[in-house]
């Protein structure tokens, strides 16, 4: 099994990575499809399903399906210039893609949010269209949104559910469990983050790696840093203030005063993550990690390593993305990283997971410790469920990425603090995350028809 770093962290942007980005992605591929057919068509349907259909709008799915057909991607997504396309296709009722004519698509009859039973394949599903003049079909296909900005079709989720997906990149470290990247580590000698890299380098050259990670790193730096800068309030309706700015500069103001109590560390921790994940909220340029839901735990923790921690050097940040790489790749492949599919704990869980091997790796734990360290973060996120208010990545998710954040760190600390000997492992955690979120109720699954979402005011 391999799951590239540059995968499973992807630059693009808010609010999430399954209901925005990846709609974004299926409808740019949909564009390109037609392109590519013997049709020319006359107009464009969308229909939206399950998750997607019931919290699309708080999640500007239907936004990115238009900038999607449009010519849009995430990787090179122009707010301004996103704005005024919207603005063309509400004037005109029609698509103008970059190569393409252009076609019909009144959002108000075009774009349809189907509340019914959901699409066989996953939560998220989506079928686009592309009609003539009458309305009749030329062109169809159904995508699936399956978290963090993975997008199938129909054929290739059902291909990879029955084994037949295109086979992997030949890779020197090809573990597929937490047991068997234990077992490597032995039998080679390398860190988790050095067999990562092994496998990183078998399909890029060393160059290309060492340059992608640091891109990575500087966008979630840049994220942070605008987060920190910004105050005002989030768009959606809820009215919630963005905090980060204000207590960031109540942070710097306290900054040197012995009064300071040590928990302060974590105020710390949890300003990083949160103005993360408010740029995510209002739509900016973040970093899946592993989804947009939960980008702010990852670079809050590397933040918080750069810091705080005596003896951190930028250096060392390529080896924290490739061993949390290493873990959200277990994640994907043995449970999920998707709020629609597993709740929460598949979300901001795995990146706590993540985040806490990240920390312990660069902390110079061996590998035992840094799974053990992934296991105890992800251990306490089991169950969590997700409910956003009004289909929102604002409540509860903002303070979610804080604690997760500094439950990542806690994680790690104690990974060290012992010798990587543990009963529960990440194998254990990561099934009971997959059984959990089988078992977990639709409503509690990014519907926003459960939990805080029906029991806190949203208005």
């Amino acid at each position: 099994m391999f799951l590239s770093v540059f995968e499973l962290f992807k630059i693009g942007i808010g609010p999430s990575s399954s209901h925005t980005m990846g709609p974004m992605v299926a409808a740019a591929r949909f564009l390109d499809l037609v392109a590519a057919s013997p049709h020319r068509p006359a107009g464009f349907r969308a229909r939206l399903h399950g998750s997607l259909a019931f919290t699309g709008i708080g999640h500007a799915t239907d936004r990115a399906v238009i900038l999607g057909l449009a010519g849009f991607r995430p990787e090179s997504y122009d707010a301004a210039a996103a704005a005024a396309a919207l603005a063309r296709v509400a004037a005109e009722g029609r698509l103008a893609p970059p190569g393409h004519p252009a076609y019909a698509f009144d959002p108000a009859r075009d774009l349809v949010f189907d509340r019914g039973p959901a699409r066989p394949g996953h939560a998220n599903g989506m079928v686009l269209t592309a009609t003539d003049a009458e309305g009749d079909a030329l062109v169809a296909e159904t995508y699936y949104s399956i978290g963090g900005g993975f997008v199938l079709t129909a054929a290739e989720l059902a291909a990879a559910k029955a084994g037949r997906a295109p086979p992997a990149p030949a890779v020197p470290y090809p573990f597929r469990s937490g047991r068997e990247m234990l077992a490597m580590a032995r039998a080679c000698g390398r860190s988790i983050a050095a067999m990562k890299r092994a496998n990183e380098e078998a399909v890029r050259s060393p160059a290309e790696v060492e340059a992608g990670l640091a891109r990575l790193w500087a966008a979630m730096a840049a994220c942070i840093d605008r987060g920190l800068a910004t105050p005002g309030t989030l768009p959606g309706g809820l009215g919630v203030r963005r905090r980060a700015a204000a207590i960031h500069g109540r942070l710097l103001a306290e900054r040197g005063l012995n009064q300071a109590a040590p928990h302060t560390v974590n105020d710390w921790i949890a300003v990083h993550a949160m103005a993360v994940n408010e740029e995510n909220a209002a739509g900016g340029q973040v970093v899946t990690a592993p989804t947009n839901g939960a980008a702010g735990v990852v670079p809050a923790v590397i933040r918080y390593w750069l810091d705080h921690v005596p003896g951190a050097r930028a250096a060392g940040v390529a080896d924290f993305l490739l061993a949390a790489a290493a873990i959200g790749g277990l994640a994907k492949h043995n449970a999920s990283i998707s709020g629609a599919e597993s709740g929460c704990q598949a979300e901001v869980g795995s990146a706590a997971a993540m985040a806490a091997a990240g920390l312990a790796e660069v902390m110079g734990g061996s590998p035992a410790q840094v799974e053990n360290a992934a296991e105890i973060a992800l251990e306490h996120h089991l169950g969590m469920t997700c409910d956003p208010v009004r289909g929102l990545v604002q409540v509860p998710c903002i303070e979610r990425n804080a604690l997760g954040a500094v439950k990542a760190v806690a994680a790690a600390s104690l990974a060290l603090r012992g010798d990587g000997e543990h009963l529960v492992s990440l194998d254990a955690c990561l099934e009971t995350m997959r059984q959990t979120g089988a078992d977990m109720h639709e409503k509690y699954k990014e519907t926003s028809l459960g939990g805080l979402a029906v029991n806190v005011p949203n208005c």
